[in-house]
């Protein structure tokens, strides 16, 4: 139900609003394999239960346990593996959802506003954007001219 209605909406506003992208995916998102899915797990596994085993920690050997455990399923009867894959696939989404906004979020405020300001503050316009009543064009003149119009006729 939510998805048609957003898929009109979707629709109407590429209709109407002039839109020439809607900045969707036109690929589905697809999970790993299974096998892929617990060969990972199983390194990933074993890796804790090393680290555990070289600092002297029991707990090493359940880490291993279960790293062959997984590692077995993966290689004889992968499909046992599919919830565990689907269930990893959708936190996956959810961190993409929730984490990317915040980076991006973070990236601008942190790194592209504070040097805007900075060259705000020192009175730099880089991109020429000023108003000035007294101009009759915003034209640039290059001195010395660029290359010949002659020389620009085979670009591609």
């Amino acid at each position: 139900m939510i998805a048609s209605v957003y898929e009109r909406w979707l629709m109407s506003v590429k209709q109407t609003s002039g839109f020439h992208e809607t900045l969707q995916r036109d690929d589905p998102i697809e999970c790993s394999t299974h096998r892929s899915f617990g060969l990972v797990f199983a390194g990933l596994f074993g890796l804790i239960g090393l680290a555990k085993l070289w600092h002297a920690s029991v707990l090493g050997w359940w880490w291993l346990g279960a790293a062959s455990v997984v590692l077995g399923i993966a290689l004889t009867v992968p499909g046992l593996l599919a919830p565990a894959n689907r269930m990893w696939f959708k936190f996956g989404l959810l961190l993409h959802y929730v984490v990317e906004p915040v980076v991006m979020g973070l990236l601008f405020f942190l790194t592209v506003m504070p040097i805007g300001l900075a060259m705000r503050l020192a009175g730099k316009d880089l991109l020429r954007l000023k108003w000035d009543r007294n101009a009759t064009s915003y034209w640039i003149v290059r001195t010395p001219p660029g290359p010949s119009p002659a020389s620009l006729r085979q670009q591609f």
